[in-house]
């Protein structure tokens, strides 16, 4: 039986390779900081990408994405402001706040990128 760490783990690992077919690139996974964690930080050409993985088995009560709340929001721009300033070669980079919402259907696993999901205030 997995734990829901494993669980996360094993998605966060299914939406990374879907990015890298869609061409990003892995700069760094689970980036924790006592602030926030952010799931995913990758590059889409010059742009970083702050990305936040979201599994649902169903959408009863809506998508993995509609449970990024405005404070989980909060907490990945936090996250992210640290990572530019402990990567200050980064800080000029143009950055983005991706959801990646993973969800089955009729036993498929199917991906929903949504791009620029949220800004910075």
């Amino acid at each position: 039986m997995q734990t829901t760490r494993q669980r996360g783990s094993h998605w966060e690992q299914a939406a990374e390779t879907f990015l890298h077919q869609q061409g990003l690139r892995t700069l760094q996974r689970n980036y924790l900081a006592r602030v926030g964690e952010i799931d995913l930080i990758m590059l889409d050409g010059e742009t970083l990408v702050f990305a936040e993985v979201r599994f649902r088995k169903h959408d009863t009560w809506g998508g993995g994405s509609h449970s990024v709340t405005r404070a989980k929001q909060q907490r990945i721009i936090r996250a992210a402001r640290r990572f530019l300033a402990c990567h200050p070669d980064r800080f000029q980079q143009t950055c983005r706040f991706d959801v990646i919402s993973i969800g089955l259907q009729e036993g498929r696993t199917m991906f929903d990128w949504i791009q620029n999901a949220f800004e910075t205030d």
